[in-house]
């Protein structure tokens, strides 16, 4: 038998160290390097000197058909997840704490138990804690399994039996450990090896495995970066706190699209479906109003229309201030530096503040053309047309470049009403759909064109 060593293993990226080293070279980070017990050197030989089990091997199409998906009755997260939930798929869930990811799970268990076997495992809470929280929801009589487990090895005993669970959910993965493993629960040893085995369970019994992940303070999910590779689709829970809208987003997803979202919004009975953000984000917007512009983006595969607020003072500093919320602060310096080198508009001595509203967060180059139009509109105190959208890429030679699914953004706006938009050429490439035909367009080549339209 080998002997065990101590190795040192990095609590940032995974990366093992023979000694104890103040900076991990893998990852850069300071103070990550935490001991862990190690198994020693690895025999020579994958097999360890025996011989392998040969594999069998089929073909790409399959002779039964595949099981349907499985809908959770949220609307939202069923969009998110590609159209429903896939039997064997691992879905991990991360958000800041408190943003809502143990209320969206428990009202998704909830939905889904009234047809399929559901087990809600926690290992944060006791029993009474999620109960109060299912009574607050209105889930108190929902058919969910309630279980508070910490031990890798006893949850894995319970889920792989025969006419098991339809979908389970883990309340977090960080609290989980396996006593094979000498280290504390949340370290990348623990976090890496508990996650394969529950993973290699929910592919054998064919359940959907939900996994609660903690996030850093830098936003990314805690643990090895090689937990987001084991899972099928990952999904981040987004939101300020003071705002009153959550954002669920995929930025990988195995069986749909990618960066695709749902939105919710957060209400005394829990996370409610908003079926039409763009309406609630316009909720509160004020017409002729200098420094405010409807900006025509796309989320995935939903249109989405949102006000950009932009605000231009003179500044009192030797540095004039560039404060963001919501969006790029190297592409806002970049669209000022356009304004002003090819437009001529003296914003260098000018404090410049832009807010996305509603706490969505915006990251498509399409919004250039509507921070310009902001900016402009509050640097000359000349509202823009309250019948406007405004979306377009902007070179740094000034042109406004095409962006895609330009279709899909005209029919949203048709759809809430605006009558006019601001747009790059479309170049004979693709004719104004039928549907929003109501909605005029003005076509603008270069950001002079923009900027002329405040003069």
């Amino acid at each position: 038998m080998a002997k065990t060593q101590a190795q040192f293993v990095c609590q940032s990226c995974g990366a093992v160290y023979s000694k104890w080293a103040g900076k991990c070279d893998s990852c850069n980070e300071w103070n990550t390097l935490a001991e862990e017990a190690g198994s020693g050197a690895l025999p020579k030989g994958v097999s360890g000197g025996k011989g392998g089990k040969a594999i069998s091997f089929v073909g790409l199409k399959g002779k039964t058909a595949a099981p349907p998906r499985l809908k959770t009755g949220i609307a939202e997260l069923d969009r998110v997840c590609g159209g429903g939930l896939v039997a064997g798929s691992a879905i991990l869930v991360g958000g800041d704490p408190g943003i809502g990811k143990s209320t969206l799970l428990l009202q998704a268990t909830g939905a889904v138990a009234a047809g399929a076997k559901c087990l809600y495992i926690t290992g944060e809470e006791a029993v009474d804690q999620v109960r109060l929280r299912a009574a607050r929801l209105g889930l108190e009589n929902a058919p969910v399994e309630l279980a508070a487990a910490t031990n890798v090895r006893d949850i894995a005993a319970s889920l792989d039996v025969n006419d098991g669970a339809d979908l389970v959910v883990i309340d977090s993965i960080q609290t989980m450990y396996t006593d094979a493993i000498d280290s504390a629960p949340g370290t990348v040893t623990q976090v890496r090896t508990c996650s394969h085995e529950l993973i290699r369970i929910a592919k054998k019994r064919g359940f959907t495995l939900f996994l609660v992940g903690h996030v850093t303070k830098e936003g990314t999910l805690a643990g090895p970066r090689v937990l987001e590779h084991m899972v099928d689709t990952v999904l981040y829970f987004e939101g300020e706190r003071g705002h009153h809208f959550r954002i669920l987003r995929a930025v990988k997803n195995r069986f749909g699209a990618t960066d695709e979202i749902g939105v919710f919004e957060m209400a005394d009975a829990g996370l409610a479906e908003v079926p039409n953000p763009s309406a609630l984000f316009l909720a509160e917007r004020r017409g002729n109003v200098s420094g405010s512009c409807v900006f025509a983006g796309l989320e995935g595969t939903r249109p989405m229309l949102v006000e950009i607020q932009a605000l231009v003072a003179p500044s009192s500093l030797g540095t004039a201030r560039r404060t963001v919320v919501g969006w790029d602060s190297g592409r806002l310096a970049m669209i000022a530096a356009v304004l002003e080198s090819r437009c001529g508009l003296a914003l260098g001595g000018h404090d410049i503040y832009l807010n996305v509203a509603g706490g969505l967060r915006v990251s498509e180059p399409a919004a250039d053309a509507a921070v310009a139009a902001a900016l402009v509109s509050s640097f000359r105190d000349s509202p823009v047309s309250s019948g406007a959208v405004v979306f377009g890429e902007i070179g740094l030679s000034g042109e406004i470049r095409a962006v895609t699914q330009m279709d899909q953004r005209l029919r949203e706006a048709a759809k809430l009403g605006f009558t006019e938009a601001w747009m790059p050429k479309n170049s004979g490439r693709r004719k104004q759909p039928m549907d929003s035909k109501s909605v005029s367009i003005e076509s603008l080549g270069h950001v002079q064109a923009l900027v002329d339209k405040f003069s």
